[in-house]
């Protein structure tokens, strides 16, 4: 009995027409994208317009400064014959202008040391700005060392970090020497081998992949070209 039931019912539903699926609310005919498919492209379309004003910026401050050389300002500070191979003199220079005593800065210079390996007949200068939080340090004669007062800092004769917490070496300068007198140029850092980078700010290391996720700001001057 129950089969038999059972046979009779599928039998009706086998033969029961489809239930036509109802169109959404708004649709009219020929249509070809419904109101909330037009919502859905509109805010994705908002949510790209978002992320690529926060995402351009950062991509363009990253970039930017692999093109952009600043203006070259030279100054002297004294003739060839003030400066010896085995020791400092300090200098002082105007490295920004237009900003009266805030933009003078000041450099330890000297030849450069056959006995260091370093180049003949060129001019180091070395920043006294630490390369720690930017104290300025000074360069003791009787230890042949240069030493930070804030933070306890301590760079070789060549300014290369010894001791303390800086991550890297005081920064140089680019020298020249121009009808007799010893010219400083713009500053620029050094990694731990001396080779010239970018200039960056006190407590950034200069060397490895932090060099790309720490780019050095527009306004900096690139290194020497050699």
């Amino acid at each position: 009995m129950s089969d038999d039931a059972d046979k009779q019912n599928g039998a009706e539903a086998a033969g029961r027409p489809e239930r036509p699926i109802p169109d959404p609310p708004g649709y009219f005919e020929g249509e070809s994208m419904t109101r909330r498919r037009a919502f859905t492209v509109a805010v994705q379309g908002i949510g790209g317009i978002a992320g690529a004003a926060i995402v351009l910026p950062a991509v363009g401050f990253a970039v930017a400064p692999i093109f952009h050389r600043g203006k070259e300002r030279w100054e002297a500070v004294g003739p060839v014959g003030d400066f010896v191979e085995d020791t400092y003199r300090q200098v002082i220079f105007t490295e920004t202008e237009g900003i009266g005593d805030a933009g003078k800065t000041t450099a330890y210079v000297r030849k450069s040391s056959k006995q260091l390996d370093e180049k003949p007949n060129e001019i180091v200068a070395v920043s006294n700005r630490c390369a720690h939080l930017g104290c300025p340090v000074r360069f003791v004669e009787a230890a042949g060392n240069f030493i930070c007062p804030c933070h306890g800092g301590v760079y070789d004769f060549q300014g290369k970090r010894i001791g303390g917490p800086p991550v890297r070496p005081l920064d140089h300068f680019q020298a020249r020497v121009r009808d007799g007198q010893v010219e400083l140029g713009p500053r620029y850092s050094v990694t731990s081998q001396l080779e010239p980078v970018r200039a960056r700010d006190p407590g950034e290391f200069t060397g490895g992949v932090w060099e790309y996720l720490y780019p050095p700001r527009p306004s900096t001057f690139p290194p020497p070209s050699g």
